[in-house]
């Protein structure tokens, strides 16, 4: 967009680039070139269009009809926001199309005009599909660039969707919250790193609400995990006895839906297509492509 107010030469004719603008164009321009250098030094294919990478979001599946729903209309809010940008899709498991899929399309476009991708899972912690899946799924695809982006969360932006979704089912303003509280009910994981994740947007969500916030899971693992009905009972022995429940959760689903039944009071629908959720994906992409880390393919064997 061009500013209203743009900054002019002594003359009052040329219009002068402001700093940032400068700095932008060189930033582009340099990424522009350095995308052109593969990891062993050698020019690659020029982009197909001299286009950005592709952003391909990795969804976990799941067997919900509505999940699927959920996830596309998120991905159409994506594209509204940065039209120019491919945007695609890609499940680990029970939904199509699955990642392998997406990336040997990419890989194969890749090969004939060349082109990368930016891998964002559209997951909310650490785990073993962020850790060990995704890059070993973008690391089989041969003559394919491709960067991991970190999980969604923790942020400040999930936290303005959960705040949001908890006012839409009916979450009180007013100023008495003595005996309010919160249980963030996410899925679950035996990665101890997902646990602290979803521990560190539980107190950025007890921040913003300023009442307690603790962690629930719907398989819970290890000594310390609490199911929602055991969170529940926690918070009400500490006086908390108006407690809800706000869903930890990119989609409907199986989890999600058990979580929310075991709530004493309200729910919170999950994430969705919030707008915030559309923000984060693109924050997570360009911080990904900003970084110089790549996951090199895997080398090829003849049988």
């Amino acid at each position: 967009m061009t500013p209203s107010n743009p900054l002019r030469d002594e003359s009052g004719s040329t219009p002068l680039e402001s700093t940032a603008q400068i700095m932008d164009r060189i930033t582009s321009q340099l990424g522009s070139q350095l995308n052109l250098v593969s990891l062993d030094g050698r020019r690659r294919p020029a982009p197909r269009n001299g286009a950005a990478p592709d952003l391909v979001v990795v969804a976990h599946g799941s067997r919900d009809p509505r999940a699927l729903a959920t996830v596309t209309a998120l991905l159409d809010r994506v594209r509204e926001l940065r039209p120019a940008l491919t945007v695609r899709l890609g499940h680990i498991e029970l939904n199509e199309p699955l990642l392998t899929d997406t990336l040997a399309t990419l890989a194969t476009l890749a090969a004939e005009r060349g082109g990368s991708a930016v891998l964002v899972p559209l997951l909310l912690a650490r785990g073993y599909h962020v850790k060990h899946d995704i890059p070993g799924a973008a690391a089989d695809a041969p003559h394919l660039d491709t960067r991991v982006a970190a999980p969604l969360g923790p942020h400040p932006l999930l936290v303005d969707a959960l705040h949001d979704r908890l006012l839409e089912a009916g979450w009180p303003t007013g100023p008495d919250r003595r005996t309010d509280a919160v249980i963030l009910a996410a899925a679950g994981s035996r990665d101890p790193d997902s646990a602290t994740d979803t521990r560190h947007a539980a107190d950025l969500l007890a921040q913003r609400l300023g009442v307690p916030v603790i962690p629930a899971y719907a398989t819970p693992t290890g000594a310390a995990a609490l199911s929602v009905p055991a969170a529940v009972r926690a918070l009400a022995a500490r006086g908390r006895h108006r407690t809800a429940v706000a869903s930890y959760f990119t989609a409907p689903g199986r989890f999600a839906t058990q979580c929310a039944d075991a709530a004493p009071w309200i729910a919170s629908a999950p994430l969705g297509a919030h707008p915030a959720m559309a923000r984060l994906l693109l924050h997570r992409y360009d911080r990904a492509r900003a970084t110089a880390t790549q996951v090199p393919p895997r080398q090829l064997t003849s049988a």
